[in-house]
């Protein structure tokens, strides 16, 4: 079963890696990194580089296929044919197509989220709602055939219900134990919906700085301003 990780210059590691991940331990899987040319892709962490194995012409009908977000980048390949049609031919025949924070934009983009809910990074949610899909604040979002996952982390959590889906409730048990992913995160601030006014509004700024300059303006009185 090859399961397609798709790449493109500014990806957001963890996107991809975690996906990767819990479906590298799926039975029968065959992983692999495609990205329009074949070689090192940098990700939006300049330090992350990750090697796609093969180009997009080479990998004409995965049967997963997994789009990662982007802090800025994934908002220049919105009119990019190559990789929205490749995106298309291949989605005609894969078992699931899913997408990672902002990956679910380039699923938009492609015409894949034509009247389907979908989810993204908060901070992306007004954007998608742009292409005419139905945003829903959700942390994983699964419509059959097109499954979407929230900002970054939520991944994991995606690519578990991949396999609870191909394999049952037990082997993605059996995965989930296997990496030992059991979440007891210090605070509950991983929302928009649960982290104060101040942070939210602090969190956006930190990013617009990083380059993604698709972020609306948020301001909180008082609010710091942490490295996101």
């Amino acid at each position: 079963m090859q399961v397609a990780f798709l790449l493109y210059d500014g990806f957001t590691p963890l996107d991809a890696i975690g996906p990767f991940q819990v479906l590298a331990s799926m039975p029968a899987a065959e992983p692999v990194f495609v990205a329009e040319r074949a070689g090192p892709i940098t990700s939006d962490s300049p330090r992350c580089t990750i090697i796609a194995q093969l180009s997009l012409d080479q990998v004409a009908a995965p049967e997963i296929v997994v789009v990662p977000g982007s802090l800025t980048s994934f908002h220049d390949l919105f009119q990019h044919e190559p990789l929205l049609d490749w995106l298309r031919r291949v989605h005609e025949q894969a078992r699931l197509t899913t997408s990672v924070c902002t990956g679910s934009l380039l699923l938009a983009a492609a015409g894949l989220l034509d009247g389907l809910p979908a989810t993204t990074h908060w901070l992306a949610r007004d954007l998608l709602a742009t292409f005419g899909t139905t945003v829903v604040p959700e942390r994983v979002v699964d419509t059959g055939r097109i499954i979407t996952a929230a900002g970054v982390s939520s991944g994991i959590d995606m690519a578990l219900r991949v396999v609870q889906r191909i394999h049952g409730d037990d082997v993605a048990r059996a995965v989930q134990l296997g990496i030992e992913y059991d979440p007891d995160p210090p605070f509950d601030s991983g929302s928009k919906e649960n982290a104060p006014p101040a942070i939210v509004a602090a969190v956006s700024a930190s990013l617009a700085r990083r380059g993604a300059a698709w972020i609306p303006a948020m301001t909180a009185p008082g609010s710091a301003t942490p490295e996101a």
